[in-house]
């Protein structure tokens, strides 16, 4: 493997939480009254795509944009406020991957914005040599276009490339890229069909660089 790509949200930092009590807060705004696993179906996904879709399925007419800027918004204070660290086991898988001087990358459904608020809060954007934003992107995880953007930007084979992931959708979008997968269980990221992964693991701190080359 000549490359690591890791999502962000439920890998690299506990924080579907925070979207979950954001999204609850806006749709309890809207009137838009829903199961507690509703949200669960839009994990991995881009925010633009998950409220296009709740807008259209409810039939409301609220401007998208104000809706995205005041979920950011709210996001970004509830992180800035909280106690917030890396997952049990990154920030030393990090360093191991780093050692041995294996590229890394961030490819994220959320936005620029909060995958570097997230990243600095977390202190260990320096590990990456970038990170991408889905919304950067034309079509949203499941489809593999973010990880194929990211082989592109890093210059490597999508073949060569292995990527973390704790969502249903983005599983599917890895194994569409021609990548290999992990895919980690958090139980914080709702009940996540990981079933088309390479491998799929409940503790970050199995992981080591040595084991990722061996998948």
């Amino acid at each position: 493997m000549q490359a690591v790509i890791f999502d962000m949200d439920g890998v690299l930092i506990d924080s579907e939480p925070i979207h979950y009590a954001t999204d609850k807060t806006l749709l309890k705004e809207l009137n838009i009254s829903v199961p507690d696993n509703y949200l669960d179906k839009f994990v991995g996904t881009t925010n633009p795509f998950m409220w296009s879709q709740i807008l259209n399925e409810f039939k409301i007419n609220k401007d998208l944009q104000e809706i995205l800027d005041k979920q950011l918004a709210l996001k970004i204070k509830t992180l800035e406020e909280g106690n917030y660290q890396p997952i049990s086991g990154i920030t030393e898988l990090l360093i191991s991957i780093n050692k041995n001087n294996t590229t890394m990358a961030v490819a994220s459904s959320s936005s620029i914005l909060f995958i570097e608020a997230v990243l600095t809060k977390l202190k260990i954007d320096k590990y990456f040599k970038f990170y991408i934003s889905g919304e950067e992107i034309k079509k949203s995880k499941p489809e593999p276009d973010i990880f194929l953007k990211t082989a592109e930007m890093l210059q490597i084979n999508p073949k060569e490339c292995i990527v973390i992931e704790d969502s249903k959708n983005g599983v599917i979008a890895v194994k569409r890229a021609g990548m290999k997968c992990i895919g980690y269980i958090n139980p914080n990221s709702g009940n996540q069909d990981l079933s088309e992964a390479t491998t799929v693991i409940h503790d970050v701190n199995v992981l080591t660089h040595e084991l990722i080359q061996h998948l």
